[in-house]
């Protein structure tokens, strides 16, 4: 009996040894690690399954991702898709309602980093909450954040399907577009006072995607308040208005200025604001409309 219980022992041990060099070779952690627009990793233990969005762009990112599910609280104007609309708002263009995001309990909270009060998401962040900040300024951004949303919530297979398909779509549209003759652009984000939006946003890479070129791009200031005379000197071939509901006055309101080329060849547009600077994959449909606006002043 002494010695059954030696082997045994023996056993025991060796077992342990081999369950503690398994263990060795193991990685150190399952962690999910992720970089940031804003260079940081973003590190968490298992896949997030209470995220608050801080950003309609964001919100969107997240349901084509495969994350939508885990979603539990998004700012004002978060209407796409139609289920975001239900959730839990806390905050819009007024500031954020930090005591409601804590209340949602996030294990991550997904900034906008240029739109969001810095000084509110780091006081998230002091108490110990996850953020991860968003700022895609070129059309390949969407694609890469949508592959690092769906590694955050573990849902990696939707996100690379959604990248691939955006990819491949964006790629179309960059063959058939891109290399045709310039057009110069004037893009009006807001009437009063005059704003617009330099080369660093989103849209501008929109524009170039169509082959054409953003008349303000070497402004600054992502979104430079302007007068009248800079749009004269520049004299675009085509003006787009980013326009919400009704855009007849923001439209007739340019023809006070007929010398301008745009106004002259009636090449003055209005889109719906969200399809030309909203960060996600809808952009491209926007994109789309924008390109076949550019090819009929070509013609």
């Amino acid at each position: 009996m002494l010695q059954a219980a030696v082997v045994a022992n023996s056993n025991v041990t060796r077992f342990c040894i081999f369950a503690l060099l398994g263990m060795l070779l193991l990685p150190a952690s399952a962690e999910i690690r992720v970089m940031d627009d804003a260079g940081q990793p973003v590190i968490l233990e298992k896949p997030a399954q209470r995220i608050v969005s801080l950003a309609p762009h964001v919100t969107e990112l997240l349901f084509a991702a495969g994350a939508g599910g885990a979603v539990v609280g998004v700012t004002e104007f978060s209407d796409y898709p139609e289920s975001a609309r239900s959730l839990a708002q806390v905050g819009g263009g007024g500031g954020l309602d930090l005591e409601a995001i804590i209340a949602l309990q996030p294990d991550l909270v997904v900034a906008w980093q240029s739109g969001n009060p810095r000084g509110q998401v780091e006081r998230l962040q002091s108490l110990g909450v996850t953020v991860f900040f968003s700022e895609p300024r070129r059309l390949q951004d969407v694609p890469a954040t949508l592959q690092r949303l769906g590694r955050l919530a573990g849902t990696e297979s939707v996100a690379a399907a959604q990248a691939d398909s955006f990819n491949h779509r964006y790629i179309e549209l960059r063959d058939k577009y891109s290399s045709r003759p310039k057009v110069s652009v004037f893009y009006q984000i807001w009437d009063q006072p005059l704003m617009t939006l330099n080369g660093e946003h989103l849209f501008s890479d929109v524009v170039r995607l169509c082959g054409g070129e953003n008349v303000f791009n070497t402004l600054p200031t992502l979104a430079p308040q302007i007068d009248i005379e800079a749009v004269l000197q520049a004299n675009p071939d085509v003006i787009v208005i980013a326009a919400d509901a009704n855009d007849s006055p923001l439209l007739a309101a340019w023809q006070r200025w007929p010398k301008l080329s745009a106004v002259k060849q009636g090449h003055v547009y209005a889109m719906q604001r969200e399809q030309l600077v909203r960060h996600s994959p809808r952009i491209l449909d926007g994109a789309e409309r924008l390109c076949i606006l550019l090819d009929a002043v070509r013609m």
